[in-house]
């Protein structure tokens, strides 16, 4: 046999070893899959009540509100580049309030994403901040569970703010001529929080219709004004 044959043979064998292998991996990681879906996609769903439910009152809709949901296209006031979701809240099959995805881009250090719920006349129910990289134990008092304040939160100031109440242009910090507070040193993270509350209640505003009216599932057209 010569050694060109046998290091052929010791190839091929090698070869087919690994193809078996390759062939089982495979399929393990596929059963294993298969079998950890319904619990990963149980855990999200979870994870999204809990971020709704500290925005909205679950009493407020009686809808599935997970099931009621409608994509975004890219949504530039929203800052929105690859899209987002909209949930509709209703109530005995009326609309009652939409809870929307938003970031800011202009936050210290970057973009905060956020969620807020506005009823369907304009008024703030809640907001949360959903990531950020702002500086720890400065600027990251936008997040409630950071700010050292358990007893009133910046972030809860924005719940009972009503677009018919407040000027668009006054959705910023108070140094800014807004209304919203802010702690010393650390203002740019709250005037990036505060104005795209502002636009996003105004987008909900501007959109209500347009929004509640969207088939579940579906994604809006267009890249909103």
């Amino acid at each position: 046999m010569s050694a060109r044959y046998s290091a052929t043979r010791t190839s091929a064998r090698t070869a087919a070893i690994m193809l078996a292998f390759t062939v089982v991996f495979t399929a393990l990681m596929a059963s294993a899959y298969e079998a950890t879906r319904p619990k990963i996609q149980a855990s999200l769903q979870e994870a999204q009540m809990r971020l709704i439910d500290e925005v909205l009152p679950p009493g407020s809709y009686d809808n599935a509100l997970l099931d009621d949901v409608a994509n975004l296209p890219p949504t530039s006031p929203l800052g929105l580049d690859d899209g987002g979701r909209v949930w509709r809240a209703r109530r005995a099959g009326a609309p009652a309030a939409l809870v929307l995805e938003a970031a800011a881009t202009d936050g210290y250090a970057g973009r905060i994403s956020i969620v807020v719920a506005v009823g369907t006349d304009g008024t703030v129910s809640g907001v949360r901040v959903v990531s950020h990289k702002e500086t720890p134990g400065l600027g990251d008092y936008i997040d409630p569970t950071k700010d050292r304040n358990k007893a009133s939160p910046w972030i809860s100031q924005f719940a009972g703010v009503s677009w018919s109440q407040v000027a668009a242009e006054r959705w910023t910090v108070k140094k800014d001529g807004g209304v919203f507070d802010f702690h010393s040193g650390a203002t740019i993270s709250a005037r990036a929080v505060s104005r795209i509350v502002g636009r996003t209640v105004a987008f909900a505003m501007a959109n209500r219709d347009a929004l509640f009216s969207a088939a579940a599932g579906s994604t809006l057209q267009g890249n909103q004004p």
